[in-house]
């Protein structure tokens, strides 16, 4: 690490290593998205009463947010490698911290949900371009460690957002949900202005305005729909419509992309092996993953009748697993290797998921979904490290950008599956006369079956592949160490 110094009579300047300043400034930028996503869950009724709106209304607010996020997440790449990653980085930094802000001023619902638009343009670029930063600068052997750092931000924000939600909506005002951005925003962005390196791809080409517009509005419209379809009915005239209309968009982008000579989206990277294998088993356990996370609330409040703050309180145990695991995970992984890490955590989760729809019921002492969800929220980052690890391993510089913002596109697709076909599951099983407790069974089942898949799909990881970032340090012995030469003494004049 570089350090003050006194060179020809000038003190240099204390500057801190990129891998230390891309660390933090990425893990707090991407715990800020995730947590601004789930802190407003609880805020809803609250701010539907101030805008005197019907709650239905008030979903825009987070659809409006992940809608966008859609539509910016795929062009993510280009822009961090034609403008530089550091520029795009701070730019979507200020955009966020300054839509949080106001967002917390809004005077009415539509006001809302234009800032939460602005928000989302923020966000989709933060998270991507953060990632592809991360990729460059730490060299594969010490990316699991990094990404041991960065799964603490990803699992910590949707168990956290729910209960800071609540506790500011019931003691304050659902506007703290927004402004409790602001700070740590200012101080990202202070910490990227004086210590955040420059990169720029030379060979960035020019704006695939085709595959931009594609792309965006190919993930929005599917993203409406799969969110959308269980409030309305899969078989809605706009469901089918939407959902039509983003299965052609998709499909035109696929054969748009893979016949230009610069497309937006390199989906030409799927024909990397483990990329594309690491991408199949994340956006199967994320999406399963998400859906859980979701879900678990849910039952608490509608199955049990927990509040929103005691339910929240209650799945915070989760994030205490991901504390406990993720460093263990990462230190694991060069010794274990993403095959039988991906698997065994995946596994982990099946069988914590399979007792929870098996035994938890009503009368449950709390304390014991309390240890079920700890140990969920134990098991998943030995699956989701050796995943985003192994993933880029073969990646070169020039193209992870182009593959992180593919990676995040699928994470976003993935969640949105996830979450639509629990409720799904839920729906149909009220309809069909099931009680609430079994509803919601049947959906951590059927959580469980997702998870089932990545875990065969992982089975075909090869760790031969990923051998880049399984190599461990070698430590120089302190007695191998080079001996400074003796300086002089200086002659007196």
């Amino acid at each position: 690490m570089p350090k003050a110094g006194n060179a020809g009579g000038r003190v240099s300047r204390w500057r801190p290593g990129q891998e230390l300043v891309v660390l933090v400034t990425y893990s707090v930028g991407l715990y800020m998205t995730i947590v601004d996503n789930t802190i407003i869950y609880t805020a809803l009724p609250s701010l539907a009463r101030d805008f005197h709106s019907s709650l239905a209304s008030a979903q825009w607010v987070t659809l409006s947010y992940l809608i966008t996020l859609a539509v910016m997440i795929p062009s993510s790449g280009w822009i961090g490698d034609r403008f530089g990653t550091r520029r795009t980085f701070l730019v979507a930094l200020a955009v966020f911290t300054a839509a949080s802000a106001l967002c917390g001023l809004s005077g009415s619902l539509v006001q809302l949900v234009i800032f939460r638009v602005i928000q989302g343009v923020g966000g989709g670029l933060i998270i991507p371009v953060g990632q592809a930063m991360l990729f460059r600068v730490f060299p594969p052997e010490r990316r699991a460690r990094a990404i041991g750092m960065v799964v603490l931000g990803t699992s910590l924000g949707p168990a956290v957002g729910p209960v800071l939600g609540g506790v500011l909506t019931t003691f304050l005002s659902w506007r703290w949900c927004f402004f409790v951005n602001v700070p740590f925003g200012l101080a990202v962005l202070l910490i990227g202005v004086l210590f955040l390196a420059e990169h720029r791809e030379p060979a960035a080409g020019r704006l695939d305005v085709a595959g931009f517009v594609l792309a965006g509005g190919g993930l929005a419209l599917f993203l409406y729909t799969v969110s959308q379809s269980p409030e309305r009915g899969w078989t809605s005239p706009v469901i089918i419509g939407t959902g039509v209309a983003s299965l052609v968009a998709l499909g035109a982008l696929v054969w748009v992309e893979l016949h230009s000579a610069a497309p937006m989206l390199n989906l030409r990277l799927f024909g990397n092996r483990v990329f594309r294998t690491a991408s199949l088993v994340s956006m199967c356990s994320m999406g399963a993953y998400s859906a859980y996370l979701f879900t678990m609330p849910e039952f608490l409040q509608q199955a049990r009748g927990a509040s929103a703050l005691s339910s929240g309180l209650t799945t915070f145990p989760g994030a205490l697993g991901v504390l406990a695991s993720s460093q263990l995970a990462a230190r694991a992984y060069p010794r274990l290797g993403p095959r039988r890490m991906a698997v065994g955590g995946a596994c982990g989760v099946i069988t914590v998921w399979t007792v929870i729809g098996l035994t938890i019921g009503l009368d449950t002492n709390i304390w014991l979904i309390r240890v079920l969800i700890f140990c969920s929220g134990f098991a998943i980052p030995w699956c989701s490290i050796a995943v985003q690890t192994s993933s880029f391993a073969t990646i070169s510089s020039a193209d992870t950008g182009r593959a992180a913002a593919l990676f995040q596109a699928q994470g976003q697709i993935a969640a949105g599956i996830g979450v639509a076909v629990l409720v799904t599951v839920i729906s149909s099983s009220l309809r069909a006369g099931a009680a609430p407790v079994t509803a919601f069974h049947h959906a951590f089942f059927t959580a469980a079956g997702l998870m089932a898949i990545a875990a065969l799909l992982a089975l075909t990881l090869r760790d031969a592949d990923a051998a880049a970032t399984m190599r461990r340090r070698e430590r120089v012995p302190a007695a191998a160490a080079p001996v400074p030469a003796e300086v002089p003494p200086p002659v007196p004049e």
